[in-house]
């Protein structure tokens, strides 16, 4: 794991490896609906929470399970982060470089938007 901007990461490869083992954190895709349409990491059981309803939402996720927050390039899961590491969520890990990252490090076949 690396730390940039005081948000903890994790890169797609270093996920990936986790997810082959087995030992696969909780994933939350922050992206918009029309985005998990065009291209998606593997199926995990992630949650699905859009930014917009992501305070809402908060309550639907387990405060003390291990998180990896994700979208298209890490921007809006990085802030995504910083809001759950504000309410309490001290598991919770930024894929840096998102959905982009791991299709250049892990699964070049997803589709690029």
């Amino acid at each position: 794991m690396k730390q940039s901007a005081d948000v903890p990461e994790i890169t797609p490869a270093e996920l990936n490896v986790r997810l082959e083992a087995g030992d696969a954190p909780s994933l939350l895709d922050v992206r918009e609906h029309f985005e998990r349409r065009i291209a998606d990491l593997p199926d995990h059981g992630q949650h699905q929470i859009p930014t917009g309803e992501l305070l809402a939402r908060l309550t639907e996720m387990d405060r003390t399970a291990e998180l990896v927050v994700y979208c298209r390039s890490g921007s809006r899961s990085a802030w995504a982060v910083k809001v759950l590491q504000d309410r309490g969520f001290e598991r919770v890990l930024n894929l840096k470089g998102g959905v982009l990252a791991w299709r250049q490090d892990v699964d070049p076949s997803l589709k690029a938007y």
